[in-house]
C-alpha cells in the first residue's frame, strides 16, 4: 500500500518528520540549511516559500499535506523583547508561509511558540505524551481539525537555575546551554531522537510524539476511514503572482 505524502518544510533535522513516518507517511524535508541528519525520506535543501511558490503543481500532484515549522526566533513574545533590546533582527516567516500554503490549496498546519502570530488550533505540551520535557507548542490547521489530548497537570519543575536558584523536577530544559540545561543525550531521551547528536538541531527539534499525534488522526482522514477533510480553498484572484 502506498503511504500518504507529507512535505515537511524547515524541516531540520526532522523531529516533526519522524512523527509523522511513525504515523505512516512517507516525509519529504525542506530546509535553507544542509540537513546532513535529517531523518525523513527524501531532503530539498531551498528556501521553503521560494520552494512551493515555484513547484505548486508538482507539489500538488505528489503531496497530500504540509507542515511548516517556521523558525521561532523573533515569533515568540519573549524572543521579541529580547531581540529588540539586543538589536537583533530575524525574519517573520509566519505569515509569508501561511500565504504560500494557501496558494497552494493543499491542507497544512503551522506549528510555532507561544507569542507567536498563529491561530492556536491546537496546543500541545510534552506531559500530554508522558515525555521529559514540557515544551508547549502551538499548531495552526489549514482544511483539517486535530483533537486535542488531555493535558495533565505538571508534575514539577523544569530542572535548572533560576534567578540564582536552583530547581529540581522531572522534566528537562531543551533550550540554551549551561545552568543545569539538558546535555545532548538528555535531549535525546527527552524527546525521543536518537538520530542526531547536534545540540541545536536537539533543542529545536520538536518531540516526534507530537507529530504522531497529528498524523495518527490525519492518515485516517487520508486513507478513508475518517472524516473527510473540509478545506476552504482560496479564492486565487486576489492572491498575487509568486514572488
Amino acid at each position: 500500500m502506498t503511504r500518504p505524502a507529507l512535505l515537511d518544510l524547515y524541516c531540520c533535522a526532522g523531529g516533526a518528520t519522524r512523527g509523522y513516518q511513525e504515523a505512516g507517511f512517507e516525509v519529504t524535508g525542506v530546509d535553507i540549511a544542509p540537513q546532513p541528519d535529517y531523518v525523513g525520506d527524501a531532503f530539498h535543501q531551498a528556501d521553503a516559500i521560494t520552494f512551493v511558490l515555484d513547484n505548486l503543481e508538482e507539489i500538488r500532484s505528489r503531496f497530500d499535506f504540509v507542515h511548516a515549522s517556521p523558525p521561532c526566533q523573533g515569533e515568540g513574545a519573549p524572543a521579541k523583547g529580547t531581540n529588540k533590546t539586543r538589536g537583533k533582527t530575524h525574519p517573520h516567516l509566519i505569515a509569508p508561509t501561511r500565504a504560500a500554503l494557501e496558494r497552494l490549496g493543499l491542507p497544512y498546519v503551522i506549528e510555532n511558540v507561544a507569542g507567536a502570530n498563529l491561530r492556536k488550533d491546537l496546543m500541545l505540551c510534552g506531559e500530554m505524551f508522558g515525555i521529559g520535557v514540557l515544551m508547549h507548542r502551538y499548531f495552526e490547521f489549514g482544511g483539517i481539525a486535530i483533537p486535542r489530548p488531555v493535558h495533565p497537570r505538571h508534575r514539577g519543575r523544569v530542572r535548572g537555575w533560576r534567578h540564582g536558584r536552583y530547581f529540581d523536577g522531572p522534566y528537562v530544559a531543551a533550550y540554551g546551554e549551561g545552568g543545569g540545561k539538558a546535555t545532548v543525550s538528555e535531549m535525546q531521551d527527552a524527546k525521543a531522537i536518537d538520530w542526531t547528536t547536534d545540540h541545536l538541531a536537539l533543542r529545536e527539534a520538536i518531540p516526534p510524539a507530537y507529530t504522531r499525534h497529528i498524523g495518527d488522526h490525519l492518515i485516517t482522514v487520508l486513507t478513508g476511514n475518517g472524516l473527510p477533510v473540509q478545506l476552504e480553498l482560496p479564492d486565487l484572484t486576489t492572491i498575487g503572482p509568486a514572488a
